[in-house]
């Protein structure tokens, strides 16, 4: 059999050794990253970007100085002592860049100009550095007035100038052949050197791009949540044999079969159903079991919508709900619920006394009845064994909603006494953990597990497929229309459908009170009215 899958998010290659399972993501996750949250990224980026310009507005704006002096060596009249004097001085100009900050040099500047501060102070201000391969000493003074910048330039120039010559001095008084010469004054600056508004905009922007881009591959790359079919590949080899998109009004209408059988999602329960119909075809399981891991995942609604759409192809259905914790069939198609399964296990009603019929007469629905104090030893019970034995040579189906696998172990034991278990999985709403648990309680009772459900999947008009509307065109849909859902004069009587033609319902016909044909009945003729019409151009409905 083959199932096509819906390929939503890129598969990043998986490798599974004996350390454990590594992910090597690809540059097209990457791409589908950016693309999934450019939203948040562009939000850390544009609110880095905007923190840095704001601190820029704070910081106190400085303004910097410069002068430069030039240091050579007096006498020498041949090449080899100019040339031997000026290795010195490259020599020695390493050593007078660290004098330039010194005590020795700012104390005599500090006193001079009336200063209040040390000459540790004024040192954090004062830098010094000579060019590679050259005699020149640049040095820079920074203050927030570009005036006392300048000031303290000069003068630190001026004081070095000094101190070399006392250091340079022979020990026998004479001429020192060391001289420092300034060949540039300090001048005050007209704009402040820091801080550099742009750049640090810049380099905010840069800095919240890098952190959004790898805050949203981190969350990713964490996130063990359940958003998809990749995702369940990467639990289980089970086959993923439908995808139920997210509806806002699913909650509001649960039976969106019936309710809404055009929608998006009533066509993707279409197509589970006929999965299920192809599911090993020379051993196709009568008695199936509908379950979830956790509370709040959508079985009982995926249980109900895929029995309502099995009666509506032909189906004899009969659905169980052996859900005894928190059962919620009889509320959501609207059957008395007071007995029911539990009546008839406990030997004080039989099974043709309590099980209801419901839509077309395909369906009949059995409730779970009063709530018991034992429900798996109730579940698991001969008498249980036997009702499902005699449902099963009753009816083409037999569907048994029951509690979720985690919590308790009712799903287990009926997924041994049936034919096997569909998973339903509640996408963004069970982890990686989970499901491999439920799986494996599944496995470890030698339960067939048929296929898994993913459901109230969320996706992006870019993600989905391109979904036709079936719904009859204005002219056609008031033709049927006329009498609201009434029965139509002259209507066709119901007949088999053929190899080509999608299926009908062909038995009882009575789905609300007043009503004489089925939906699915009705729209069968309303195809029939739009192909004798020559105007008409009808997609058929699949």
């Amino acid at each position: 059999m083959y199932i096509a899958r819906e390929t939503l998010v890129p598969e990043s290659r998986t490798v599974r050794t004996g350390d454990g399972e590594y992910r090597f993501v690809e540059i097209q996750d990457y791409l589908v990253i950016l693309r999934k949250r450019w939203v948040s990224i562009l939000a850390i980026t544009l609110i880095t970007g905007a923190a840095a310009f704001a601190l820029s507005l704070t910081m106190t704006p400085l303004y910097q100085s410069k002068t430069q002096l030039f240091v050579s060596v007096q006498g020498g009249s041949s090449t080899s002592e100019l040339l031997q004097g000026s290795n010195f001085t490259r020599q020695q100009v390493t050593s007078y860049t660290q004098l330039v900050t010194s005590p020795l040099v700012l104390g005599p500047v500090i006193d001079d100009m009336g200063l209040d501060m040390r000459a540790e102070d004024l040192a954090k201000r004062v830098s010094a550095n000579s060019p590679l391969d050259t005699s020149l000493i640049n040095l820079e003074v920074t203050d927030e007035n570009p005036g006392i910048a300048a000031a303290l330039a000069d003068a630190i120039a001026s004081e070095f100038k000094s101190v070399i010559a006392d250091l340079e001095t022979p020990a026998d008084g004479g001429t020192s052949a060391v001289k420092v010469s300034i060949v540039r004054d300090a001048a005050a600056a007209g704009t402040p050197a820091s801080p550099n508004m742009k750049l640090n905009t810049a380099l905010g922007l840069f800095l919240g791009l890098v952190v959004g881009v790898a805050i949203a591959v981190l969350r990713e790359v964490l996130n063990t949540r359940i958003r998809g079919e990749s995702d369940v590949a990467r639990v289980t080899t089970t086959s993923v044999i439908g995808i139920i998109p997210d509806d806002p009004d699913a909650p509001v209408h649960p039976l969106i079969v019936q309710s809404s059988p055009h929608s998006q999602r009533s066509e993707a329960f279409r197509r589970l159903r006929t999965n299920l119909q192809f599911l090993d075809i020379a051993d196709r399981p009568q008695s199936i079991v509908i379950t979830s891991s956790l509370p709040g995942e959508g079985k009982s609604t995926t249980s109900i919508n895929v029995a309502i759409t099995l009666a509506d192809a032909g189906t004899r259905v009969a659905l169980i709900d052996a859900d005894l914790r928190r059962p919620s069939v009889a509320k959501y198609m609207g059957l008395e619920g007071k007995v029911g399964l539990t009546t008839v296990l406990i030997g004080r009603a039989s099974v043709e006394d309590v099980i209801q019929p419901w839509g077309n007469g395909y369906l009949h629905v059995l409730p779970a009845g009063q709530v018991p104090p034992n429900p798996s030893e109730l579940l698991g019970s001969l008498a249980m064994a036997h009702l499902l034995e005699k449902l099963t040579s009753q009816y083409d189906v037999v569907i048994v909603d029951t509690a979720p696998l985690l919590p308790v172990t009712d799903a287990a034991i009926l997924s041994k006494l049936t034919g096997g278990a569909l998973l339903v999985v509640g996408a963004d709403k069970l982890h990686r953990n989970q499901l491999a648990e439920s799986v494996g309680a599944l496995e470890t009772v030698g339960a067939r597990i048929l296929g898994i459900v993913v459901n109230r999947q969320k996706r992006k008009q870019s993600d989905q497929y391109a979904y036709y509307d079936y719904t009859p065109t204005p002219a056609t849909a008031a033709d049927s229309g006329r009498g609201g859902r009434k029965k139509r004069k002259g209507a066709p009587p119901a007949r088999a459908p053929q190899p080509s033609e999608p299926s009908v319902v062909t038995g009882p016909t009575t789905l609300w009170p007043g009503d004489s044909l089925s939906d699915t009945q009705l729209l069968d003729f309303q195809r029939q009215q739009a192909q004798n019409a020559p105007a008409q151009h009808q997609r058929p409905s699949t």
